[in-house]
């Protein structure tokens, strides 16, 4: 049955949207969300918080030049309200803000337009915005943008971003320092006198409740007096930057949900946007759907809203792109394009013909090298997984120049097509069989780990008894528990790793992450990793290579040594690398990167050798780096 038609009531500063199931409530001309009333609910928004600090839009920038990942943070606040569709089937409102060069220093140069949707019989709103940066405008960076709403602490106390990662979360109040003591950096806190006592001894720490991209499209909160479920559903990654891989904030104790759209978590200053003066720069951000739902009739299960949320979130994504909103510079869908093909792996030292791709990830971003999609930030991305033979087929795809991009878990490396491609609307490229010889040298002499860009396999802790959080315990996400970077020392007090090969088991003998190892008093070393192997014949001719793959690096350098720990200089270093800062904030990869160290056999003797991995950088803790997977290849054999 048709619910009432949606109606706009416009008045001095603010503007609300209501279609009979809901009333959003903004300002006006600021643009800002004030108040969600739904379901006898006046207010699903902190009301205790200034109608500014409720829902919003909201950037970091900073000047052409500045580097790192901070800058001034601005909640978007327009300055011009508009009506761009109003009838009984939809409303559409707009608020943007413009730049010109008497803000110069003062606020970042982007024209932006934010825009809220409200349609008949839809229990929730939508939202989006467009950037613009013209060419003749100074540059500037943007480390970070998003949506924030933040919910009733007194109606919305249990979270829930995935089947498996829900609870109970402690409240806001629980954070104070009255209430709690800061751990090794701001937002890890230790409960230590929280207004519910089930919550004493645990953490809390936003960064435990990241997500990868691929598995962010539905997240939310549940109030349950009455029932009701607060979705934030995302339809789509295309402006998502970084990939389907890349990891971002959901929700975390305020109550508050987040849409992040752009941020250099677990990546750092690399995936922070910059654009130059005489560089012009227009993207699309969302749109996003916030669904709102409640139980029916008898139904009693507080689960189902959550079920509930999952299959709207399968409506909305076969909706995309939606068809509804107003603004040109989002196409249509028979605006876009495809693309298919077949994806096969070339590998003589694995088998004489052909392998499918199996589950390989395959996508159109920029031009680019292989792999600049994980950093990649100013325009779209389009991703999808193969099947069990290869195929893949990507549609609606943007118009403008691409080139495709593949990884393949349980072979190294990245696979990037040479052939710019060009989606035109309506086009549907087929390209074919593509081929994918990921780098190899020799036969493998011996492997550790998986190649699948995360350190997911190797051995994880147990936290520290002090420091839980009660989600994870016995979880298979193990990584998320706080403080396990200082589990290494326990396990090592006197020595470092020591990995053989044929007796040892990266599960259970190789550390997630090779980090510093603290000292009697207080300071932290460096640390060295060996790889003791077996060689029964070396061709002191030959080179062998060593493949190093890492899962994630910060502020770390990785030196390698061959049966001779003290060599200077060593045989290889990687330089000073990273900045993803994956080990503090609970996540098994950032950004990946390969290494490939050429071993001349002359190092090499026969029978017992060592290879040493030193990570010596150690001012902090929290450095040091994830391996995904460590190979070392024989000689070239025709």
């Amino acid at each position: 049955m048709l619910k009432q038609g949606v109606k706009l009531y416009i008045q001095d500063n603010h503007v609300v949207m209501d279609n009979g199931i809901l009333q959003v409530t903004i300002s006006k001309p600021d643009g800002t969300v004030t108040g969600i009333q739904y379901q006898g609910i006046d207010n699903l928004l902190e009301v205790r918080n200034k109608e500014s600090d409720r829902g919003y839009w909201d950037l970091v920038w900073s000047e052409e030049g500045t580097s790192g990942t901070t800058g001034t943070s601005y909640v978007i606040k327009g300055t011009k309200f508009q009506v761009i569709v109003e009838n009984e089937e939809q409303v559409e409102v707009s608020f943007t803000r413009k730049w010109d060069s008497s803000l110069e220093g003062k606020r970042v140069p982007l024209n932006i337009d934010k825009r809220f949707i409200m349609l008949r019989n839809s229990s929730g709103f939508y939202s989006y915005a467009v950037y613009e940066h013209l060419e003749e405008w100074p540059g500037f960076n943007l480390p970070q943008t998003r949506i924030v709403f933040k919910l009733r602490k007194d109606k919305f106390q249990y979270m829930a971003v995935a089947d498996n990662r829900q609870r109970h979360m402690p409240l806001p109040d629980d954070r104070s320092h009255e209430r709690s003591e800061e751990l090794a950096y701001p937002e890890a806190v230790l409960l230590v006198n929280p207004v519910e006592p089930e919550f004493k001894g645990e953490v809390d720490d936003k960064y435990q409740y990241s997500a990868e991209n691929k598995d962010l499209y539905v997240h939310g909160w549940i109030c349950f007096d009455p029932p009701v479920g607060f979705w934030q559903i995302t339809p789509s990654n295309e402006f998502r930057s970084g990939g389907p891989m890349k990891q971002n904030l959901t929700s975390h104790v305020g109550p508050t949900n987040l849409a992040m759209f752009l941020s250099a978590h677990y990546a750092g200053e690399d995936m922070v946007l910059k654009l130059k003066r005489g560089e012009p720069w227009k993207k699309v951000f969302g749109p996003v759907y916030y669904y709102l739902n409640t139980l029916m009739d008898d139904n009693n299960d507080p689960n189902w809203l959550w079920q509930d949320a999952k299959e709207q979130m399968m409506v909305e994504v076969q909706r995309w792109p939606y068809s509804f909103p107003g603004l040109e510079d989002f196409p249509k869908s028979d605006q876009r394009g495809s693309v298919s093909g077949r994806l096969q792996i070339k590998d003589r030292y694995l088998s004489n013909d052909y392998i499918s791709a199996n589950g390989a990830f395959v996508g159109l971003a920029s031009p680019g090298e292989a792999g600049s999609w994980q950093t990649e930030s100013k325009a779209y991305q389009f991703w999808t997984k193969t099947d069990a033979d290869g195929y893949f087929s990507i549609s609606d795809i943007r118009s403008g120049d691409y080139n495709l991009y593949a990884w393949v878990p349980g072979f190294i490396g990245d696979y990037r097509n040479n052939s710019l491609i060009t989606i035109t609307p309506g086009c549907d490229i087929d390209l074919g069989n593509l081929v994918y010889e990921p780098l190899r040298d020799g036969p493998t002499l011996w492997e550790i780990g998986i190649p699948d860009c995360s350190a997911g396999e190797f051995y994880i802790p147990d936290p520290d008894q002090k420091y839980i959080n009660s989600l994870y315990v016995g979880h298979p996400d193990r990584f998320r528990q706080y403080g396990l970077w200082e589990r290494y020392t326990e396990l090592y007090p006197d020595g470092d790793l020591v990995y053989r090969v044929g007796t040892s088991d990266y599960k259970t003998d190789w550390f997630f992450a090779q980090v510093p190892r603290k000292k009697d008093d207080g300071t932290y070393v460096g640390t060295t990793w060996q790889i003791k192997f077996n060689l029964d014949n070396v061709d002191q001719t030959q080179t062998y290579k060593l493949r190093l793959a890492l899962a994630t690096a910060y502020v770390a350098e990785l030196r390698v040594q061959c049966n001779n720990q003290m060599g200077d200089p060593p045989l290889f270093s990687t330089g000073v690398i990273g900045h993803d800062n994956t080990i503090a904030r609970h996540g098994i990869h950032g950004l990946y990167r390969l290494f490939n160290v050429d071993i001349p056999g002359a190092l090499f003797v026969q029978g017992e050798n060592t290879i040493f991995l030193t990570q010596k950088l150690c001012s902090s803790p929290l450095q040091g780096i994830m391996y995904d997977y460590i190979r070392l290849e024989g000689e070239y054999v025709n």
